[in-house]
This record gives C-alpha cells, structure tokens and sequence, in this order.
C-alpha cells in the first residue's frame, strides 16, 4: 500500500519545493518593480523626489512614519551611472538608504557615519566609470529606490528641514 502512495508523495513534495523556490526567486522582484512604478509616478526614473509631510492618508507603497520625511529616487542604471547627492540637514537624524531590485538593502548611510557631512554615492554596474569624489555602489540587478528618511519633531518649524533635504538630489551621469 504505501509503495503505491511513494511516487505521488515524492511528485507532491518535489512541486511543493519547486513553486516554493520559485516565488522565492520572482516575489522580491515582483514587489520592487511595484515600488519603483509607484514611487515613480510622482517625479519619474533617475530623478529625486522630496514627499510632502505625511498624514493618515499617505499610503504610495507602505504606512509611512509621521515621524520622518521622505525624498526618493527610483533609479535604473541601465542607462548609466546614476549620481546621489544628499545634502546634511539639521535634524537629529537621518539616513540614505539604496534598495536594489531583490529589495535587498545595497548602502546605508546616516548622519553619524557621515559626521553631518554630504554624501555622494554613485550607482554604477560593472564596468561603469565612477566620477570622482563619489562612492561606488553596484546594486544587485538595474532598478530599485534609493529612499532619504528625516526624523522630525512635529512641534517644531520643518521649514529650514524641508529646505535644505530638497537640495539632495539623484541624475544620471553624464
């Protein structure tokens, strides 16, 4: 009786793993792409955006925090080396983080590991020249988002905040 059963089982067990392996492989890319057309819409590829502050009703891909502004850049890559520049804004924290098409995180940075200084970070694939004056980050795949999150206090004036973060900004290379 239960050599009768063994194949099917082995069979069930064998297309079990293989779907689980599969959207292993394809979820992560799946989301990312989601992201970086959402994220996109609000200012396009290669180009930073600086999200209004935000309300209950913020929602572009996850809950946000009240607590942080937001700028983004969804960038590919594949048409060049894309160039970060953050700018140091006057708030007691804040970081630069690249997320690369598997939603792995390729490079963080914060103010404490800058030393309140700018950060310039070029996205680059093998082979692609880095300008001087930026560090190379080669981020799994073409596409992704590279997010800046500012920690506010909501008490107090974020005009002179909101000012300096919209310098930062991301473009391809020339």
């Amino acid at each position: 009786m239960i050599r009768h059963w063994l194949a099917p089982l082995l069979l069930g067990i064998f297309c079990g793993l293989l779907a689980w392996h599969a959207t292993l492989a394809v979820i992560p890319r799946a989301l990312m792409a989601l992201a970086v057309r959402r994220v996109a819409t609000a200012g396009g590829i290669n180009k930073m955006t600086h999200a209004p502050i935000v309300t209950a009703k913020s929602r572009a891909i996850v809950r946000p925090s009240p607590d942080l502004l937001y700028s983004s850049c969804p960038y590919d890559i594949g048409v060049g080396p894309v160039l970060i520049d953050v700018m140091p804004v006057a708030a007691p924290y804040w970081s630069l983080s690249v997320f690369d098409d598997l939603t792995n995180v390729a490079f963080v940075r914060n103010n404490t590991q800058s030393a309140n200084a700018p950060v310039h970070v070029a996205l680059v694939r093998a082979g692609q020249k880095v300008p001087a004056g930026y560090q190379a980050v080669m981020p799994h795949g073409t596409r992704g988002v590279a997010l800046i999150r500012i920690l506010i206090d909501r008490n107090a004036p974020i005009d002179a905040i909101d000012a300096a973060r919209r310098q930062s900004r991301c473009r391809v290379s020339n």
